[in-house]
């Protein structure tokens, strides 16, 4: 920030010397080209402003700006005007920052919100499959985010623990199982839970009247029957055992834990409330609905305004009248400014209706309700049907993520001199870091085809390959801390030795980039673009360590120089990884 300010404060002074005035907008980029500079500014606002020609301005500022101090050279080319750094202020004072500041370089601070990030939302019949997956890591990604940028973050998870899909689940159980259990037949809890669904789908086709039986017992439910709620207890702790398995597994963490089963009778209220207000009213079948603004979401294929049921004839909640209920008690909990939905795009009308709802009942805090809408996960063969068992389970994925890392490892450890127990630990990571970045890479609003084979590589735009690219800068730390060579301090560090070639400027001007590209991030929601960010950064690395040596460069002063600049790129991929919910290795 401080070269900038300096930039941009001699920016303004040539134009007011020019011009008479100070110019009203300027935005200061880095250089696309780092042999055209560090820095640039686009003319074509000046020239808006000025009423000249973006090029003539580019030079007659360029002119006025003094090659003195940090400043080595200001030049035109076209409408931008350029801006060389001194190479020893800029190494320096980048270098001197990130090692003063460790992992908190980046951070920033004044926002200070209240959010919380509600993510992974599982249903209580089945197991985590892909999809959950990926809003996991996006939820884990968008907290971070947050927190790194000053706000105060609460990881929430909903958890869909009632309803007509998990009866289902409970009559199929009860019907078919003989009593078996999770531990009669070695089947991990949600596992077992989900084949009672897949199966009573398969009964479904056959006989009609199952769907009477699932009303039936959903009333019994919410009506409290001690049979129907001690058995909905047994299925859902064997869920919850099996959940609680694969969440370490993938590091997915929640501060707080919400039930429907808790929340739907207060949405209830809401309606009840909302009834009263006549912002809803019951249908000719004694339904409660509410009736959507035509100006928002138009009319039905009757030229009718279309309308969403709150409570059914028989005074059952649906989905919404539990997401009212869930709103309303986040709010009164955290006092919450914002809160965001990390949910697949398949309910983007659902979120779309609920906000409009709360908006219409008058609450204020409805304005900060956002949802984070992410595209489908296909497999090669389509879109994942958990009532057919077609889906690729979590579990099952992160087994097989571990399987290719293992394979990875030992060829690229022939002698085999690692440990079982290090074997599986790097396995892990490697695998889990490929699901996560794989997943992330792209813009949540985008699908995504999931290829286990190309996330694993250990090249190109994947986990791996940028944990590769860390485990090496770490890997040349280490070896110099065997030969007894300082990396963790800036003084005495020659940093005019740095920079005379294009590798190392490259390089730093990534460094420069990283607090930004936090920033936007996190104002986008999207993590992809911190994705490619480590990337690219991890590219410009390999590029300066494939053309010059660190330790064995003949000169001692210029070995604590670069060694220098790869231990503050090892920070930056370190604070990258872990914003993305990535782990790092120091070895793979």
């Amino acid at each position: 920030m401080f070269i900038k300010e300096k930039i941009l404060s001699q920016v303004k002074k040539g134009v007011k010397q020019i011009f008479g005035e100070e110019p009203e907008q300027i935005f200061l980029t880095l250089s696309p080209d780092v042999k055209f500079g560090d820095f640039s500014i686009k003319c074509f606002l000046l020239a808006k402003q000025f009423k000249e020609s973006p090029e003539k301005i580019a030079k007659l500022v360029a002119e006025k700006i003094s090659s003195s101090g940090i400043i080595q050279k200001a030049e035109a080319v076209g409408p931008y005007l350029n801006v060389k750094i001194d190479n020893t202020f800029l190494f320096k004072e980048i270098c001197s920052e990130i090692i003063s500041k460790d992992d908190a370089f980046g951070n920033s601070s004044g926002n200070d919100k209240r959010v919380m990030v509600e993510y992974l939302s599982p249903n209580t019949n089945k197991p985590l499959h892909l999809g959950h997956v990926r809003s996991g890591a996006l939820g884990m990604a968008i907290s971070n985010l947050l927190q790194a940028t000053g706000n105060s973050t609460i990881r929430a998870n909903l958890v869909n623990d009632r309803g007509v899909h998990i009866c289902k689940s409970i009559l199929a159980w009860q019907k078919w199982a003989n009593g078996a259990t999770p531990e009669s037949e070695g089947i991990k809890g949600d596992h077992f839970v989900g084949n009672w669904y897949v199966h009573y789908s398969k009964e479904a086709e056959k006989n009609v009247y199952l769907g009477e039986e699932i009303q039936e017992m959903l009333q019994k439910w919410e009506n409290g029957d001690p049979e129907t709620v001690k058995l909905w207890k047994k299925m859902n702790d064997w869920v919850y055992k099996g959940f609680s398995q694969t969440y370490e597994k993938l590091s997915l963490k929640f501060d707080v834990f919400y039930y429907e089963s808790e929340t739907y009778k207060l949405g209830k209220d809401i309606v009840a409330e909302g009834l009263k207000k006549n912002v809803f009213h019951k249908n000719k079948e004694g339904a409660i609905v509410y009736e959507l603004p035509e100006d928002k979401f138009g009319k039905d294929v009757h030229d009718n305004p279309k309308k969403v049921t709150l409570l059914r004839t028989d005074n059952t909640s649906v989905y919404i009248t539990q997401d009212l209920g869930t709103a309303l008690l986040k709010k009164n909990q955290y006092n919450l400014e914002q809160s965001i939905y990390v949910v697949g795009s398949e309910q983007e009308y659902h979120f779309k209706c609920l906000f409009d709802i709360l908006k219409a009942l008058d609450y204020s805090w409805a304005k900060g309700c956002y949802h984070l809408s992410y595209g489908m996960v296909y497999l090669p063969e389509g879109k994942m049907k958990s009532r057919e068992g077609k889906i690729v389970d979590a579990d099952n994925l992160i087994k097989k993520m571990e399987q290719l890392a293992k394979e990875e490892i030992l060829k690229r450890n022939p002698e085999n001199k690692l440990s079982e127990k290090e074997i599986n630990h790097r396995a892990n990571k490697i695998g889990v870091g490929a699901i996560k970045f794989y997943l992330l890479r792209v813009n949540p609003s985008q699908d995504i085809y999931f290829n286990p084979e190309k996330s694993i590589s250990f090249d190109g735009f994947t986990g791996p390959y940028c944990q590769y690219v860390y485990a090496r800068a770490a890997g040349i730390l280490s070896k110099a801390k065997e030969l007894k060579i300082e990396t963790e301090k800036v003084q005495g560090i020659d940093f005019s030795l740095l920079g005379s070639n294009k590798e190392e400027l490259l390089l730093v001007q990534k460094l420069i980039q990283f607090p930004d590209e936090i920033r936007l991030a996190t104002i986008e929601f999207n993590p992809s673009r911190l994705a490619k960010y480590v990337y690219e950064t991890a590219k410009a690395f390999n590029q300066f360590y494939a053309n010059w040596p660190v330790i064995n460069t003949g000169n001692k002063e210029l070995t604590k120089a670069r060694l220098t600049l790869v231990k503050v790129t090892s920070v930056i991929f370190k604070k990258g990884l872990n914003l993305l919910g990535i782990e790092s290795l120091e070895e793979m």
